[in-house]
């Protein structure tokens, strides 16, 4: 049985030696991938659904059906097609690991949560199921929003191909690139959520965050180029421009937060080396009180009043 590191944490902060952070991390790592073998284990009976439910969109937008080669706008028709003994079987895998991955997305984004946590306030912990809330929400529709670019991605594709020509897509192959696409759709959504996540731990400032908002753009665009199997500009802007618009409201989320924090604690945004503000402005110290000035009597019989005795006795006024 895994055993947590941080049940035998004493520290009330959650602070732990390095090797304790590992095995931590390890542990969620583990739960996770254990996630997504069963659940790709249980998607496995349906693989032939998820295949079907994949490959529709090409169908419908480059396949022809009735034995044409030509579709009806004059572009090349593409047929589907698999090759080899052991390719229905990576397919199968193949599609299966996808839709493990893509389910099992509220135990993983749990498990990064709950490594993360101990580094908020207990009053900030009751955002974990939030967090989850909105992270599983942002993947899916990167993924949707995957699929439903797909049939354009296709049409770009297979317009390259040379007249008087059939186009074999094999499946595996197709299912390379909408499984990269799915993934990285999903993923490039959880970017803002990232971003917020980091604001709340205190890792990352509004405040620098607003300052990159520049460079976020243009590594967002470029992320985007890259990203896609395409290189018109339609599918390029279809992922950049959600992900900018989360990117700035993350941006407000986290501008938000601090100002809450700032009003608890007005030096929450120093850094560990720059000094806070003193108020250095002398407090009243209210009315003055005569003290009387009065030596002790001078024992009497004594030339010095009884000052030797005394001073050898450690008994002087001084």
């Amino acid at each position: 049985m895994l055993k947590s590191a941080r049940k035998q944490e004493k520290d009330g902060e959650g602070r732990m030696p390095l090797a304790d952070h590992l095995r931590e991390l390890r542990n969620r790592l583990l739960i996770a991938v254990v996630a997504v073998i069963v659940i790709t284990s249980v998607t496995a009976f349906f693989y032939q659904d998820l295949i079907d439910f994949l490959i529709r969109p090409i169908l419908e937008s480059v396949g022809c059906t009735d034995g044409r080669k030509i579709q009806a706008n004059g572009r090349p028709c593409a047929e589907m097609t698999v090759s080899g003994l052991v390719a229905p079987f990576s397919i199968a895998l193949k599609v299966s690991l996808m839709a493990g991955v893509v389910f099992s997305t509220p135990v993983w984004l749990y498990q990064l949560w709950a490594f993360l946590a101990p580094g908020l306030h207990k009053n900030e912990k009751k955002y974990a199921l939030t967090f989850v809330g909105a992270g599983v929400p942002l993947f899916l529709v990167g993924a949707a929003l995957a699929y439903v670019l797909m049939p354009q991605t296709a049409e770009v594709l297979i317009g390259f191909t040379p007249a008087n020509t059939t186009n074999l897509l094999p499946v595996d192959d197709y299912l390379n690139i909408i499984t990269r696409m799915v993934i990285v759709f999903g993923l490039a959504f959880e970017l803002p959520l990232l971003l917020v996540l980091l604001n709340f731990t205190g890792v990352l400032t509004a405040k620098r965050l607003a300052s990159w908002w520049r460079a976020m753009v243009m590594g967002i665009t470029v992320f985007a180029a890259v990203a896609t199997p395409t290189g018109d500009p339609l599918t390029m802007i279809s992922l950049a421009a959600p992900i900018v618009l989360l990117y700035f409201i993350a941006l407000g989320i986290c501008i938000a937060n601090d100002r809450r924090r700032r009003r608890g604690n007005p030096d929450a945004d120093l850094d560990d080396d720059e000094a806070s503000d003193l108020d250095l402005t002398p407090a009243d110290i209210g009315e003055m009180e005569n003290v009387s000035a009065s030596l002790p009597a001078q024992a009497d019989g004594e030339p010095d009043g009884g000052r030797s005795a005394r001073r050898d006795g450690y008994d002087d006024i001084t």
